[in-house]
């Protein structure tokens, strides 16, 4: 088929999701000069797609313009007027299949990802599991283009130039002759987060290394929570609420580590190639959402000698009762150890 010159993108949501497609953008991009992209997604992950010139991000007005059934078909109106070649519908629910259809009428190429619903529902269903690595997201969204005629070959170079961030620390007063790293101590849900006593446990063994310098990451509603992670220490910064997104952006390219949950700040941190460990809890990457280029040792799971039903769902949403401690079986000590071999 024809190669499309402007595709229309569409992924709303949530983080994590938006953030994997960033690299397979850049890959995109670099790999075909001549083709415009123009991205349907929330004005908040605008500064995720900055740095890379031919995409436009068309901000969506749910709460407003594009509210309900009669916004969507005023979104559709919108979006025609840019006359695309294609749609790649990277998100796949209700809301982008009626956009899809309607583009369709309109004589519009379609290609929609295929999410692999029926492998992820026998990798996390309690009893004969099917135990094996599902393809992942971003190789997902990879066949989407490729559908389209636009095969995509994903390596580093699909990494985000990383921001040079001296402005940024003096700013905050943070002692840069110190390794930064980031810690993103939250997730969605409970279940795969990790405990917080147990991450203060973390915190202070890096801080009493004198080695390293924390930065700690979450929502601006998370301030007061994370302030429970500065006890008793003298090298961690809670930044959470003192950043714009696109400067919290810019200080995590410029970390040597990033310690996170499976969340998004993982993927956030693996688009600009820092290196990442990660925390799973009743989750597992074996469900495809790994952050970007990062080596699986960088992983770190709960016991699933003593929580065999793991992974229980592809979210996290799903928690077997005896699971919601399960990541207390993955002992403080492991996570310093790990992080202090990664940045040697």
């Amino acid at each position: 088929m024809k190669k499309p010159a402007h595709i229309l993108v569409i992924r709303l949501s949530a983080l994590g999701d938006v953030a994997m497609a960033v690299p397979i953008l850049r890959a995109l991009t670099r790999q075909y000069p001549d083709t415009k992209i123009t991205l349907l997604t929330r004005p908040f992950f605008k500064p995720l797609f900055a740095d890379i010139p031919q995409v436009d991000v068309f901000p969506v007005d749910l709460k407003n313009r594009h509210k309900g059934f009669a916004g969507l078909i005023r979104l559709f109106r919108d979006l025609k007027k840019h006359r695309f070649d294609a749609v790649a519908d990277l998100h796949q629910v209700l809301r982008s299949m009626i956009l899809d259809f309607l583009f369709w009428l309109s004589g519009t190429a379609i290609k929609p990802i295929h999410k692999g619903r029926l492998d992820k529902k026998r990798l996390t269903r309690p009893k004969n599991k099917v135990w094996k690595q599902l393809k992942t997201t971003h190789q997902r969204y990879a066949e989407v283009f490729e559908k389209l005629g636009l095969g995509l070959t994903l390596d580093r170079n699909a990494l985000l130039p990383k921001k040079p961030t001296d402005q940024l620390l003096t700013k905050l007063k943070i002692d840069t002759s110190k390794k930064l790293i980031g810690i993103a101590p939250f997730a969605i849900f409970p279940a795969k987060t990790y405990p917080k006593d147990l991450m203060l446990e973390v915190i202070r063994l890096l801080d009493k290394s004198e080695n390293y310098t924390m930065l700690l990451f979450g929502a601006a509603n998370e301030v007061d929570a994370l302030s429970f992670f500065l006890n008793n220490t003298n090298n961690t910064h809670n930044i959470a609420g003192k950043l714009t997104f696109a400067e919290e952006l810019e200080l995590i390219s410029g970390l040597d580590l990033m310690l996170s949950m499976d969340s998004g700040n993982a993927h956030l941190a693996a688009n600009f190639g820092v290196e990442t460990i990660t925390l799973w809890g009743v989750t597992h990457p074996f469900a495809g959402f790994y952050p970007y280029g990062q080596p699986l040792e960088n992983a770190l799971f709960s016991d699933r000698a003593c929580y065999p039903q793991i992974p229980t769902s592809v979210f996290g949403k799903t928690v077997p009762k005896g699971y919601e401690n399960c990541m207390r079986s993955i002992d403080p000590m492991l996570i310093f150890d790990k992080i202090v071999k990664v940045l040697k």
